[in-house]
């Protein structure tokens, strides 16, 4: 395939062109990137303020309902990216780039979305951490699985798909040290946490936005978007969604789980498959292929918003029943009303009391 091979004759020319957008774009890039950083840090600190350690210890002691999480984000999402590249029959820039979002692990947008839909906050934290750190094997695992067939059709070794470790460990280090502060603030100032939870998901969640659409100005005249990546953009979430909702209902979660799961596997991040295509690929290569995390970002905010705003007006104008407890849940309650019940047993009753009056 022509377009995917380095010709002696025009590589000089192209490299001169691909080094001078380089400069173009390196200064507006690093001022978006600032931004961005501080939305993700505002966001996981607010997001640290829900967080309850007993709660978090009891999802990490019995993570039955991580690993259900797990099984929808590198089981379910890479392999619907693949057979919606196969189905729509994608070149193979766009099939790769597809594939490389699927196999990303869960994204921070998930967390501010199962806050405002009253998920569970310690197993949305703890997901989004646990995915992160085993895509240091499955993110190449499943790159190595899915996207090998369109991969062999590359004639250059510049192509060969490459995994940020570093940028995984600096995801982590944005997600767990932030949490952390969060969690403090709320244990040393429980009023003025809630305060900040609000204001910081709602600042944090704009300025991802803002970040988002000006990167994407950055780059409006180098793109080459395909009208079935913009379908695929669309349809890709809600099947993440779907699918992650539907299995953690099969193994019967609570539906406070359920919703989490669903948020969980249907918002990827992003900013960690950008990175992949930007470090993988050439200038060139990458501008055809920027689009689409561009488009699934843009849908998954947008579904996730629609739920949202669907769960609050269900929640305004009927109010059902208590939702059962799963089995992390129950066993919290358990402990707790064992230990009222413990209090009261050892505390004195009236009648020992009298007695006690009697015999003075």
């Amino acid at each position: 395939m022509e377009n995917f091979t380095n010709s002696p004759e025009h590589s000089t020319t192209s490299d001169v062109g691909l080094n001078q957008n380089n400069t173009n774009n390196e200064i507006p890039m690093k001022i978006v990137r600032l931004p961005f950083l501080a939305a993700l840090i505002l966001i996981m600190i607010s997001v640290g303020c829900t967080i309850e350690l007993k709660k978090l210890w009891a999802h990490l002691k019995r993570p039955w309902t991580l690993a259900v999480g797990t099984v929808c984000q590198f089981g379910f999402m890479p392999l619907i990216a693949f057979i919606l590249a196969i189905f729509f029959k994608l070149k193979t820039l766009s099939a790769i780039a597809v594939i490389m979002m699927g196999s990303c692990p869960g994204g921070v947008i998930s967390n501010v979305m199962s806050y405002w839909t009253d998920g569970d906050m310690d197993l949305s934290v703890a997901m989004t951490v646990c995915s992160t750190i085993l895509a240091i094997g499955f993110l190449p695992l499943s790159l190595y699985i899915y996207s090998s067939a369109w991969a062999l059709e590359f004639n250059n070794s510049s192509t060969v798909l490459q995994t940020p470790y570093k940028q995984i460990g600096s995801s982590l280090v944005t997600l767990i040290i932030p949490i952390s502060i969060g969690t403090f603030i709320a244990r040393k100032w429980p009023r003025q946490s809630k305060l900040l939870l609000k204001i910081g998901t709602g600042l944090g969640t704009f300025i991802l936005i803002v970040s988002t659409v000006t990167t994407t100005l950055l780059y409006n005249n180098k793109w080459t978007v395909e009208s079935t990546l913009i379908i695929i953009g669309i349809i890709n979430p809600l099947l993440g969604y779907t699918a992650g909702f539907i299995l953690a209902m099969a193994v019967r979660q609570s539906w406070t789980s359920c919703r989490t799961i669903a948020l969980e596997t249907g918002a990827q991040n992003g900013h960690l498959c950008t990175t992949i295509l930007m470090i993988s690929f050439t200038m060139e290569e990458f501008c055809s292929m920027f689009a689409y995390p561009f488009i699934y970002i843009c849908f998954q905010i947008f579904h996730g918003l629609m739920f949202v705003i669907a769960y609050q007006m269900y929640k305004r104008f009927k109010k059902g029943p208590t939702e059962p407890m799963d089995s992390t849940q129950s066993m919290i309650r358990g402990k707790e009303i064992n230990d009222i019940q413990s209090r009261e047993d050892n505390a004195p009753t009236e009648c020992t009391i009298f007695e006690m009056t009697e015999s003075i």
